[in-house]
């Protein structure tokens, strides 16, 4: 071999500007290439029932009351569904779940769509329907979290939840926006009918991808020094073992305790209205001022997800996700002060930014420090959190608004959220220092993948040969 083949070339231009944009490594693997494009489609066209469900219980009801019952039925079942579904994704073909979950999904929205083309008006068929969404959507959501650590090698999990978080996001932006303006053209049918036909493409996907079984236990000797002995152990209270690996860990129980705070003190949602109409002058129906409020944060989390190259590489992943949770405390005092709705809007939008910065390591890190054998109860249990923590932010900033205004309250979350993960860092030393493993040495032989992406053909390589 010649020495200049040995000497790296110089990055393009192209390179690296590349460096800083959407991170596209991961797609070199087929695999999760055809995951990642079916939820990409799937997000496009397969939201819409995000919006149609709760305006078809309304018109068919009459009432807010039905849309908050059919809200919580969807909950129930996605708990259910996140704890008995990582359970089963443990002792499970992975593939197989998914499978299930997502036909199960598709025929629901094709059920929903029979429905309203026959001018169904059944508020329990309704609710079962919901039900039956929320299970599958529940299983879904587990089972493929547990599953991308076993398509992609370690060192990309950060890229590819960045990928998939991108994904999720861009379509509850545009997914609702597309179904609001479709609606009064095509019907409700129509929207469920397309929601349905993009599952096909998911489905199609996954029937794709190789088995995954459970993996073999790892010996003793292999184990990791956190990880807990028995985690592969049956009963009934297997299900719960997810809960007990996040709670014995220190790393784990940190990272999620700085998530917890990140969204309990610091979610102010449930006052935007407020805001908008005492503050920013908006209607008390609603107006812009409202839309544009709830708007900037998701707005902020997918501009994030277009800037990952940016962060991704990174290998200090604990001190990543305390920065990032501190961020965010700070930007929503920011909204707390703001007198001007242009302030308020930015600094959403850049806590939006430093969120998507915060679960894309929070998942890396859960992903990495967990055993395959009991990965797909945790993603339940964390599931289970990030479903949860929301809905008791939009309890608590509810209450206490009401008593203090939304702009003390707002501004006491984000201090709280500061102060709050700070004592986490200072408490736990070793969530600042966790730094992600060295990427494996460069082999001899690499080969070129999607995107300009590299795939090194070295043992991880050659352990995946069967998702290529």
């Amino acid at each position: 071999m010649s020495a200049a083949a040995d000497r790296p070339s110089r990055p393009s231009a192209r390179t690296s500007a590349l460096a800083f944009t959407i991170d596209p490594r991961p797609l070199a693997i087929p695999a999760f290439r055809r995951m990642w494009t079916a939820s990409v489609i799937c997000a496009l066209g397969g939201s819409f029932s995000v919006v149609a469900v709760p305006t078809q219980l309304f018109a068919t009801t009459g009432s807010s009351a039905a849309v908050g019952a059919a809200a919580g039925v969807s909950l129930a079942a996605l708990v259910t569904a996140a704890v008995c579904g990582g359970a089963l994704a443990d002792v499970m073909d992975r593939r197989t779940i998914l499978l299930a979950a997502d036909l199960g999904l598709a025929l629901t929205y094709a059920a929903l769509w029979v429905q309203a083309v026959l001018g169904g008006r059944s508020l329990p068929a309704l609710l079962a329907a919901v039900a039956f969404q929320g299970l599958a959507y529940g299983t879904v959501l587990t089972t493929a979290g547990a599953a991308v650590p076993r398509l992609v090698p370690p060192e990309l999990l950060p890229a590819a939840n960045s990928l998939n978080s991108l994904v999720r996001y861009g379509g509850s932006i545009l997914g609702p926006m597309l179904a609001g303006v479709l609606i009064p053209v095509l019907g409700l049918g129509t929207l469920y009918l397309f929601d349905a036909v993009a599952l096909l493409a998911v489905v199609w996907a996954v029937a794709m991808l190789p088995p995954l079984p459970p993996l073999p236990p790892p010996a003793a000797a292999d184990r990791t020094h956190d990880e807990p002995s028995g985690s592969a152990s049956s009963g009934s209270v297997r299900a719960l073992a997810g809960f007990r690996r996040l709670a014995g860990s220190r790393l784990l129980a940190s990272v999620l305790a700085v998530d917890l705070a990140a969204m309990v003190f610091g979610m102010p949602s449930a006052l935007f209205p407020e805001l908008a109409r005492h503050l920013f002058g908006g209607t008390a129906g609603g107006g812009p001022e409202t839309g544009l409020l709830y708007a900037a944060y998701p707005a902020g989390v997918f501009a994030a997800g277009l800037l990952s190259g940016s962060f991704t590489r990174a290998r200090r992943h604990g001190a990543l996700v305390a920065g990032a949770a501190i961020a965010w405390g700070l930007a929503v005092m920011v909204v707390g002060l703001a007198a001007e709705l242009w302030i308020a809007l930015a600094a959403l939008a850049l806590g939006g930014a430093v969120n998507f910065v915060l679960s894309t390591f929070r998942t890396t890190i859960t992903q990495t420090h967990t055993a395959d054998a009991v990965r797909g109860r945790v993603q339940g249990a964390l599931t289970v959190v990030l479903v949860g923590g929301p809905q008791i932010a939009n309890l608590l900033h509810g209450v206490a608004g009401s008593l203090y205004g939304p702009c003390v309250v707002i501004f006491a979350g984000g201090l709280l959220t500061v102060l709050t993960v700070g004592a986490i860092v200072w408490a736990v030393p070793v969530l600042r220092r966790h730094l992600a493993p060295a990427p494996p040495p460069p082999q001899t032989r690499r080969v070129t993948g999607a995107a300009g992406a590299r795939v090194s053909s070295g043992p991880a390589s050659r352990a995946r040969a069967g998702l290529q």
